[in-house]
């Protein structure tokens, strides 16, 4: 599936920076806002850590990849020294590499490693956003800052094709999609390699997080992620 090439706005170094034509960059004005600041904690801690860190990105994270993608993945939120630093979910810290490695090896992208905006980097009918769009203190957003960022994973989901396929990194991500589709917590019970049909015909399939703390810890290794995506290929293969 082809990628459409625009225009995208990358701030470095305090300016605003233009990347024309970066790869699965995609126009996403109507669930994205770089400027939001509805969360005052995370719109304060953001400030704090452009001073510090005056090199990084420090705002909202976009979604990442192919536009008509029938892979929706959904992460918790971006990483201090990862999204929040790059500006592309999963980019530049240690939840990327399985993650990265998953989509390479099962065709979703066309490359292993994903380093920065400029890289080369495209994902073919897949796309990655978060839960929450800012970097929170501690990576712990509170239960307020989850649901207030909600509205925007709800108004992406809408785009989504017919019989797309949802993957949720962990718990909070789960949960974010369920209440995008204005369903209860208890509808679906998070778990590994849970498959759940959600009322508009896609598809819910949840996994652990890639996050460092788990793979050290062995909640999730590489090939339980691998089973995870040969599920969505399977379910993908399955659509009309």
């Amino acid at each position: 599936m082809a990628l459409q090439l625009i225009p995208h706005k990358l701030v470095v170094s305090g300016k605003i920076a233009t990347f024309i034509n970066s790869p699965g960059i995609m126009n996403h004005t109507t669930y994205f806002n770089l400027e939001c600041k509805a969360c005052p904690r995370l719109a304060e801690f953001l400030c704090d850590v452009k001073q510090k860190h005056p090199d990084y990105h420090a705002l909202p994270v976009a979604p990442f990849g192919d536009p008509n993608a029938q892979l929706l993945i959904v992460g918790l939120a971006p990483g201090m020294h990862g999204a929040n630093a790059t500006g592309r979910p999963f980019t530049g810290d240690y939840a990327g590499l399985l993650l990265y490695q998953a989509l390479y090896d099962f065709g979703f992208s066309n490359q292993l490693e994903s380093s920065h905006l400029a890289d080369g980097l495209q994902l073919s009918n897949c796309r990655i956003t978060n839960a929450v769009k800012c970097l929170p203190p501690q990576n712990k957003p509170t239960g307020d800052e989850i649901k207030q960022c909600n509205s925007y994973l709800a108004a992406e989901i809408k785009t989504l094709p017919k019989n797309a396929v949802i993957l949720a990194l962990g718990s909070i991500a789960h949960h974010s999609v369920l209440r995008a589709y204005g369903l209860k917590a208890n509808a679906a019970k998070f778990a590994h390699q849970q498959i759940f049909d959600l009322p508009d015909g896609n598809s819910l399939i949840s996994s652990y997080h890639c996050s460092r703390y788990n793979v050290q810890t062995k909640r999730l290794n590489m090939n339980m992620l691998s089973a995870v995506f040969a599920n969505i290929q399977t379910i993908l293969a399955q659509q009309p």
